[in-house]
This record gives structure tokens, sequence and C-alpha cells, in this order.
């Protein structure tokens, strides 16, 4: 089975392929020749996961799906939540948006914060929303140098390392994506 995953982040790409396995061939927007620059106009995690799947089923006719993951810290209102990647301006990097988070933080006691994943399927014109939450707090610093995003400052609950500190395997199964994609796998192999 084919689905076209909205994305050419190649690590998200890799951390979906790992989770669905060989029953389901994951393409990327390379792999069919899309090169659109597809907006995020929506105002939650939810309205961008369909945009972005609407886009590829309507220009491409593939069943495909889309994620939308947001950082949403506590004390600073739930933001930058569906900002996450652009949080510190449209220009601006990973490195960027850390440090103004980190920023933002700064003599703040409630460091509580969740990545929270949203992923759209549309199958044969079907839609489905899958979502899936880690919680865990925000670090005074950078720790370690693995992943990408906002890694490197989010210690999930349970744990006394960053995300960046983990080993792939480890952040890969308990993961805000792991758990939107494992909902994603049932349904796929429940219901396909």
């Amino acid at each position: 089975m084919k689905l076209v995953f909205a994305t050419n982040n190649r690590h998200k790409l890799q951390e979906v392929r790992d989770i669905l396995g060989e029953r389901v061939e994951v393409l990327s927007l390379k792999d069919i020749d899309c090169n659109d620059e597809i907006p995020e106009t929506g105002t939650t995690l939810e309205e961008n996961a369909l945009i972005k799947a609407r886009w590829v089923k309507e220009k491409y006719g593939y069943n495909c799906f889309a994620d939308d993951t947001g950082l949403e810290v506590e004390a600073l209102g739930g933001a930058p939540g569906v900002y996450s990647a652009r949080y510190a301006g449209e220009e601006c990097d990973s490195q960027a948006n850390m440090l103004k988070l980190l920023e933002n933080l700064t003599g703040k006691s409630n460091r509580n914060a969740q990545f929270r994943t949203v992923i759209a399927l549309i199958i044969e014109n079907k839609e489905i929303l899958f979502d899936g939450v880690v919680k865990g707090v925000i670090s005074e610093k950078k720790m370690g140098d693995a992943g990408f995003g906002y890694d490197p400052i989010f210690i999930p609950d349970g744990y006394g390392m960053s995300f960046a500190q983990m080993e792939s395997t480890l952040k890969n199964s308990i993961s805000h994506r792991y758990r939107a994609t494992e909902k994603l796998n049932d349904y796929i192999n429940n219901n396909i």
C-alpha cells in the first residue's frame, strides 16, 4: 500500500517510515515531484494538517496524510503552539526558536509543556484525524545534539534527559509523533 506523507522533512519521514513498517510504502512530496510551497494558514494544528493533506489529494490524487506539530507551553498560554516552526519569525531556524522560547521563560517557575502532533489522513476521500501528546518540561538550557526542532530543551515526563539526549529508538517509542502515528497505523491495520 502506498501513502504520501505531505512532508520533505527527512527526520519526520524516517520516523514515520520506521513506525509504519513495510506494510505501507510512505512517499514524500519529493517522491511525487511535488515542489509546491503548501500554505499553512490554519490557526490550529488540525486545520494545518488538513490543509496539507487536502492539497496533495486534490492536486496529485494520492491517498495521503499530513501532520502538524506544536510545542505548547503552559506559562506562555499554549505558545508557540501552531506557530512553533516560525516562533522567532518566518526566516528563523530551530536555534532562534529555542532561544526565543528560553528567553520568554526567563524567571518563570512553571516550565510545564507538551508536544502535540495531529495527523490528517485522507484515504478514498474519507478524512480522519489522529493525535498524539507527550507531556514534559522545558529545560533551562539546551541539552544534547540529536533530534531536531525543540528536542534539546524538552524533557519528557519520567525521563531525566531531553529528547536530544535520547537514542532515536527511545525517543521514537515515546514521542508525540509516535503516538499519533501508532493511531494511524492501528486504523490502517484494522480498516484497510
